[in-house]
């Protein structure tokens, strides 16, 4: 088999995870709506508690952040994907019948809603173990020259999914009663998850695990197996070299290699979130039927945003190789403060209407064609190798812990003002920007160990210099 169509095979497999990745975060857009008739109407809670609901899978997205480290590291990434796989499983058919076994179906208690929740939980562990652990994989076996494309095939995996999902879930509604859909309609846009989760389980048996990992576990030949399975046998032999020197040279403590790099990793996952993305995705179809459309015509109108990532997101693909991630993080940031505050003086003017949508679109637009798969990319590269199970934990961890944070305070800062909400977001669009700008690395080109040589230079010439002040 040609060696370029094995790297995309495999990388293709691990993107699945993308693809559950954005389906599972999205399928809550139209469920979210009758969740609210089913749970929060029916057992009166506040809106607090609606979007809490509406966020709960966040709170095993920010656990399984936290644990992709550990079993990225224990398991290896392989095996840490087929886990992540099963919980899909799980909470695909946990979250459509949460009565299973000990409720009765539909009759809301409180108790019901703690194993919705609990499901809900159950599949962002998924979630969070997926996000982390399949971009590194392919950061792992991709070669350096198409790595930053191939790493963005998982973000387009991950709109894929949610653009998937809006067709699903509007046509599990379209033609059907806004009763029917608060009964039954919900509990198959949550089954419906089971069908990828199945084949991105079955499909994980025939990847082989990444060269680096099996390379920290000192299994020398399967390493060299699977990289001239990639490489040329000289290159594989070079790449192999290159890979055991790295971890050679340095202790696996997470700041090993100084505070700063944790940090940036950190923020740029932070700035992802802050910049409301999620926002317009989980609550698109209430948004839009804030502008005056039905039920259906809300949900058709997230799948048009939905088409418009996919297009934008393919876009970066293109890109990311050529210019580079700090241009596009950059331009993206623009393009996001321009939508966000579009968004925020339509608010304020009690002016929402199809300006709206096309400052949406904006917005959404430059944020797929930039923040969307550039910070993946970034998180996969700038960690060195015996630091970055930890390191991206931590990052994809606090990404999630932000996420959170914003989708469940979002009904709430919307009942106080939606312009000052938009206005919130259109600021960290600002700032995300001028933070790429004057911090964040530009790593196109470069191999893993090459960007741990130039990391290492700097902390080396960092030290000598406070070292010279010191003793002058």
């Amino acid at each position: 088999m040609n060696k370029n169509v094995y790297i995309v095979l495999i990388t293709l497999v691990a993107t699945l995870g993308g693809l559950l990745f954005g389906y599972d975060t999205a399928v809550i857009s139209g469920a979210e709506g009758p969740l609210q008739t089913y749970f929060a109407d029916g057992l009166n809670l506040s809106s607090l508690v609606h979007g809490l609901t509406v966020s709960s899978a966040l709170i095993g997205c920010i656990i399984g952040g936290l644990l992709s480290g550990l079993f990225a590291s224990m398991l290896g990434r392989k095996r840490t994907l087929i886990l992540a796989a099963a919980l899909f499983l799980v909470s695909a058919f946990g979250s459509a019948y949460p009565e299973f076994l000990f409720f009765t179906m539909g009759e809301p208690t409180y108790g019901l809603l703690i194993v919705f929740n609990l499901y809900r939980i159950i599949g962002g562990i998924g979630v969070g173990l997926a996000s982390a652990v399949a971009p590194m994989y392919i950061g792992e076996v991709a070669p350096s020259e198409i790595r930053g494309r191939l790493v963005s095939l998982n973000q387009f995996a991950i709109i894929f999914g949610m653009l998937v999902v809006y067709f699903v879930n509007w046509g599990i509604a379209r033609g059907q009663t806004e009763a029917w859909v608060n009964e039954i309609g919900w509990r198959l846009m949550f089954a419906s998850e089971a069908i990828p989760a199945l084949l991105f389980l079955l499909l994980l048996f025939t990847v082989p695990e990444t060269p680096r990992y099996l390379a920290s576990q000192k299994k020398q030949d399967e390493a060299l197996k699977v990289l001239k399975r990639i490489y040329e046998q000289n290159m594989a032999k070079a790449t192999l070299y290159e890979i055991n020197q790295s971890f050679d040279t340095k202790k696996g403590k997470l700041f090993s290699f100084g505070v700063s790099i944790v940090v940036v990793g950190i923020l740029l996952s932070v700035f992802q979130q802050f910049v409301g993305i999620n926002v317009a995705l989980y609550y698109a179809p209430r948004i839009f039927e804030s502008m005056g459309a039905a039920r259906d015509a809300s949900m058709f109108q997230t799948i048009i945003m939905g088409l418009v990532n996919v297009i934008f997101t393919i876009i970066a693909i293109l890109t990311v190789d050529k210019f580079g991630r700090k241009p596009l993080l950059i331009i993206g940031s623009i393009g996001m403060t321009i939508g966000m505050f579009g968004v925020a003086g339509l608010a304020f003017a009690n002016a929402i209407g199809i300006a709206t949508l096309v400052f949406i679109i904006i917005y959404t637009a430059s944020f797929m064609m930039s923040w969307g798969p550039i910070v993946w990319v970034l998180i996969s590269e700038i960690f060195p190798n015996k630091i970055r199970g930890k390191a991206v934990a931590i990052a994809v961890a606090a990404q999630w812990a932000a996420n959170y944070f914003i989708s469940s305070t979002y009904p709430m800062m919307m009942e106080f003002s939606g312009g000052l909400t938009y206005s919130f977001y259109g600021l960290m669009s600002i700032l995300s920007g001028l933070f790429v700008w004057k911090f964040v690395p530009e790593t196109k080109g470069k191999s893993l160990e090459q960007l741990e040589m130039r990391l290492r230079r700097e902390r080396s010439s960092n030290t000598s210099q406070k070292s010279h002040a010191q003793s002058n």
